[in-house]
C-alpha cells in the first residue's frame, strides 16, 4: 500500500511541476484601490488558494469548538455515571449491618 501512495504523490508532484512550468507567464492582478500584483499565474493561483483554505478552516473554527465542549460535557456525565453505578455496587457488596 506504501507503494501505491508514493507513486500517487510522484504523480502528483510530477503534474504540478508540469503546470507550473507551463503557467509561468507574467501575470498584472489589480485591485479596487489602484494597486497592481506582478506575478507569475502559478503564483497568483498558489496564494488564492491557500487564502480559500484558510478561510474554510477559519469558517470551521466554531463547529470545532462546540463539538470539542460537547465532547467534554459528555466525558464529565459519563464519569459521573461511573462514580454512581460504582457506588451502588460498593453499597450492595458491603450492606450495613443491622443495629441492636
Amino acid at each position: 500500500m506504501t507503494v501505491v501512495t508514493w507513486i500517487v504523490r510522484l504523480l502528483v508532484v510530477v503534474l504540478l511541476t508540469a503546470f507550473a512550468i507551463k503557467n509561468a507567464e507574467i501575470v498584472t492582478l489589480k485591485t479596487f484601490l489602484g494597486y497592481q500584483w506582478q506575478t507569475p499565474l502559478v503564483l497568483a493561483l498558489l496564494a488564492f488558494f491557500v487564502g480559500g483554505v484558510v478561510i474554510g478552516l477559519l469558517g470551521l473554527l466554531g463547529t470545532v469548538f462546540r463539538l470539542k465542549r460537547e465532547i467534554a460535557q459528555l466525558k464529565r456525565s459519563h464519569e459521573q455515571e461511573l462514580a454512581a453505578k460504582a457506588s451502588l455496587a460498593t453499597s450492595m457488596l458491603n450492606p450495613i449491618p443491622p443495629q441492636i
